[in-house]
């Protein structure tokens, strides 16, 4: 692999899998924490005190939506979906908690945006090949593999 070659189907699919991994985890533990840590009435006290509309509502729903969407993207089940659900509250966390408070870590924005960002990848790509989305689209298909429209040229080679 050169530095400016296209990458292949499968450092795509990778890379993929690194990303749902990474993100899968930070949304089990970040989800869990306010499950079995802070507690359904923890989880709304802090929305209330953060200004966040319908504590008691909100706070658990996004509990679950971190929790078990973090679940969801590490196995890459219903990505997308989840993807979606994650990335929604991190809108949220941005505009009514993070932003107020610049850009660095650890109570800006800088975290939960690039939470975000790895979100928004996940909905534009899909999960890749090595996820459950994947097994469940080519049972789907008949076992035939989909194959994405990826660029099959590569670059000249400089080196």
């Amino acid at each position: 692999m050169l530095l400016f070659d296209s990458p292949s189907r499968r450092q795509i699919d990778t890379a993929l899998a690194v990303v749902r991994l990474v993100l899968g985890i930070t949304f089990i533990m970040h989800g869990g924490q306010k499950l079995f840590v802070f507690g359904f009435a923890g989880v709304s006290g802090a929305f209330a005190q953060m200004g966040i509309p319908a504590p008691g509502l909100l706070g658990p729903f996004v509990a679950f939506v971190e929790f078990f969407g973090g679940i969801a993207i590490l196995l890459g089940l219903l990505t997308r979906l989840a993807a979606l659900g994650i990335g929604a509250t991190m809108v949220v966390a941005i505009l009514t908690v993070h932003l107020k408070n610049g850009f660095f870590a650890p109570t800006g924005v800088e975290f939960p945006l690039a939470l975000l960002a790895s979100s928004i990848a996940l909905i534009i790509t899909g999960a890749g090949a090595f996820s459950v989305d994947a097994l469940i689209g080519k049972r789907l298909n008949g076992g035939a593999v989909a194959e994405p429209d990826v660029a099959r040229t590569r670059t000249r080679r400089v080196a």
